[in-house]
């Protein structure tokens, strides 16, 4: 069956939201979104009555008739980036006992902890933090708020931080981390008591020169602000001004660096250059499209029009929309900030999510959550480029596909690292009681994040791989020439 597809001829429509997910899921008085990581069932319909009289898959879509809807099941990106690594592994032949670490997260925590709510009544919430690996330098990693937030997903995560450091030659190891809300049902008080709480529930399995946590979904540099604040209250009165570094991607007035909130976009954007730069393609009047507009969507199109690149299509929660006349990334930017999606914006027309995926234009860059591009969305897709904004955009047979259609692909753990390369410029003038300008900054991320995609590259042409697996390439050789002239203690 495909989608959008039904017996009766009704168009079903794509549930891609955690609010849609929850609308479905509790309006019988369900108490979560999931058992496990299988989705028992979307309604008390379904699931206990079988009004659809049609069986759960394994995998796939599952098509609900009572509520034309049509559902993903989550898929596991923990598996895929371990399947990743195998692959580098068969292609190279990496050290097999290397591997077996690589393979592993080091630590990883799972906290519950009570926060009172504006109302008074008590919320007892989870959060996590894994720890990949720090063979390389400090962890370092995002903390995001999402409901759909998971201990694979950040198991995930935190090991592709260990890539991407790994793969653009900073001292940082791989962690990742995140709390299980949606942070829009909080009030801004709320936020704070739960980012305060969540930072001393970690105490010290985090710290300046131990694990660095930045912003990620639905995080910002306010948040940062909370946890360092909270965690300096933690630490000795003459030991405070040396820990100001405990986050990255804080305000500039807290220690933050200039350049920072654009940096992923930014990356983006000097990738895209090289990458036409290579190919004799003209990013001028060139057409792209972008799959979520928060921080990494918004700035990387807003970078892109410099290069008089022309937007033409958006989507993300709220919905999606299109304008082939060109759509101004910093108008709509701003219709965002004041409207909170893209959904009505009076300059462009909307379009269901299979319009958006098969618009055709020169570039793709998603920058929304994972597995976004499946083996359908794939399909129709209609781009020479996909720059990977986010992480984990394409799962396995998405990636296939995408190579099967001769479409060029900058994989995530190269493509999205400017974020953590300026992470580490702020950590360091932390360290160094610096102030950089933001042509120093920028400067220093294109010299670096364009140095990391010519190995990449060459190691594409070197191996005669995608450059995914070229990626890991590059990631793992780094790692395992640190484990073999470091050993293994004791």
């Amino acid at each position: 069956m495909k989608i959008n597809d039904f017996e009766n001829g009704q168009k079903m429509k794509p549930i891609s939201t955690a609010k849609e997910w929850k609308l479905l899921y509790f309006q019988h008085g369900r108490p979560g979104l999931e058992e496990g990581r299988t989705f028992k069932g979307l309604c008390m319909h379904c699931e206990l009555q079988s009004l659809c009289n049609l069986p759960k898959p394994e995998t796939g879509i599952w098509h609900c008739e009572h509520y034309r809807a049509e559902i993903m099941k989550k898929s596991n990106l923990y598996e895929t980036v371990i399947k990743q690594l195998e692959k580098a592994q068969g292609v190279n032949n990496f050290d097999r006992d290397i591997c077996k670490i690589m393979a592993k997260t080091q630590n990883e925590l799972i906290v519950h902890f009570p926060v009172k709510m504006d109302d008074g009544h008590i919320k007892m919430l989870t959060g996590y933090r894994v720890q990949h690996n720090n063979v390389l330098g400090p962890f370092k990693g995002g903390l995001r708020f999402h409901p759909m937030v998971d201990i694979d997903e950040v198991r995930a995560l935190a090991t592709m931080m260990t890539w991407k450091s790994a793969i653009v030659n900073i001292p940082f190891g791989g962690a990742k981390g995140g709390i299980q809300i949606d942070p829009s049902e909080y009030s801004s008080k709320e936020l704070e008591k739960i980012s305060r709480r969540f930072t001393f529930a970690l105490g010290n399995n985090i710290g300046p020169d131990y694990d660095i946590p930045a912003p990620d979904v639905n995080t910002n540099p306010q948040i940062m602000a909370w946890i360092q604040d909270t965690y300096l209250s933690t630490v000795a009165p003459n030991e405070r001004n040396r820990c100001i570094h405990v986050v990255t991607g804080k305000p500039i007035e807290s220690g933050g660096s200039v350049g920072r909130e654009k940096a992923t976009g930014q990356g983006v954007v000097f990738l895209i250059e090289k990458w036409a730069q290579d190919k004799g393609f003209n990013l001028e009047c060139a057409t792209y499209t972008v799959q979520g507009f928060g921080n990494v969507g918004s700035w990387t199109a807003r970078l892109m029009k410099l290069n008089g690149s022309k937007l033409i299509a958006v989507e993300d929660v709220t919905g999606a929309i299109r304008n082939r006349e060109g759509i101004d990334p910093d108008d709509l930017a701003q219709y965002v900030k004041e409207h909170g999606g893209v959904a009505d914006y009076p300059k462009a027309h909307a379009i269901d999510h299979e319009a958006f995926f098969s618009t055709k234009a020169d570039i793709f860059i998603p920058a929304a959550l994972e597995n976004s591009i499946t083996e359908d969305t794939a399909e129709i897709l209609n781009v020479k480029l996909v720059a990977e904004g986010a992480n984990g955009p394409t799962d396995e047979k998405g990636d296939e596909v995408l190579r099967r259609n001769g479409i060029d692909i900058i994989p995530d753990i190269l493509c999205n690292s400017g974020g953590v390369i300026v992470s580490y410029f702020e950590w360091l003038q932390n360290k160094r009681s610096e102030s950089w300008e933001l042509d120093e900054v920028d400067f220093k991320l294109k010299k670096i994040i364009v140095s990391a995609y010519e190995k990449v590259r060459d190691a594409s042409e070197k191996y005669k791989v995608d450059w995914r697996t070229a990626a890991q390439i590059v990631a793992m050789y780094r790692l395992e020439m640190v484990y073999k002239e470091r050993g293994i203690f004791p």
